[in-house]
Order: C-alpha cells, then structure tokens, then sequence
C-alpha cells in the first residue's frame, strides 16, 4: 500500500493498521492526529515521535500485543491478524532445536514473573540462540531500566512493521 493510499482509508481502516504496526491505544490515537504523511520517512520519524509521548502504561498495552518469543503456537493463532506483518520476525525459532525452545520458555517465564510483561525484542535477524542470549543478558536489568529496553524494541518492531505495511 502506499501512504496515500492509506490516507484515503475510512478512520477505522487506518486505525486497524496501525493498531497491527503498534498496540498501543495511545500511539495510534497520536499518529491519527496527524496531518497527512508525505513519505515513509515522514510516517516512520513521527511514529517514533508519537511513541515517545506514551507513558507506561501505553508501552504495557503494546507489549500484550506480541506473542512470547518462540511460541509458535501463540503467534499463529492468537496473532493471526498480524500475520502477515510478523511472519518473519520470529522465523529463527522454526528452526530452533527443542532444548533451544525450552530454554526460550523458561526464560520467558522468569522475564515476566519478574518485570511483569513478555520479553519484548525485535527479533527480525536474529536467531533462536541470539534472542535467548538477549533475554538472558536483561533478566538482571532493573525494572526501571528494563521497561525503556523494551519500548526502545518495540519502537524497533513498530517501524519495521509500517515498512512492511507501505512497501
């Protein structure tokens, strides 16, 4: 789609795409007041302008929208209406061996009863191994500093995402 195609879409139209790019509520009633984007660029550098006027709680709301990495399952059924915007972010994990998986479910498990919400990671890349190693090098982080970690990743996957929207 191109952007001005995507400026001529009814409201709730445009709001169910960018609520696929980004889950936030917040974000996405921010990029709606927005005059009309000329480019990518223009759409990408407001969108992370946007995620910084969030607070946590809009970050949080985000996170809930993104399957735990390596669960496949949950990606395919629970994320299908993202689909076609994530199906590669976490393609590594196809090919990841069981003992990978299971350590990627333990870790996941420690991440959020301690932070509180999915390890969250822009996972276009990098393999099975990589992420778990991410996820193990955060767990120690702080919650304060986790929690900017993680919108830092989100804005990450947000603009990949309307990339892939608009190509």
């Amino acid at each position: 789609m191109k952007i001005a195609e995507f400026e001529h879409l009814s409201i709730e139209r445009k709001k169910a795409l960018l609520t696929q790019c980004c889950g936030s509520a917040t974000w996405v009633n921010k990029m709606m007041a927005e005059p009309p984007f000329k480019d990518l660029v223009d759409l990408e550098e407001t969108a992370e302008e946007k995620w910084r006027e969030c607070i946590e709680l809009d970050w949080l709301e985000a996170f809930q929208h993104h399957p735990k990495i390596g669960d496949i399952n949950s990606l395919k059924k629970k994320f299908a209406s993202t689909a076609h915007l994530a199906s590669n972010e976490q393609s590594s994990v196809n090919i990841a061996s069981e003992k990978i998986l299971e350590e990627l479910a333990k870790g996941n498990e420690a991440y959020e009863k301690k932070f509180g919400y999915i390890f969250i990671v822009c996972a276009t890349g990098k393999s099975a191994e990589e992420m778990l190693n991410i996820l193990r090098s955060r767990l120690p982080n702080s919650a304060a500093d986790e929690i900017e970690i993680a919108a830092e990743e989100q804005i990450k996957i947000t603009k990949l995402r309307l990339e892939k929207l608009f190509v």
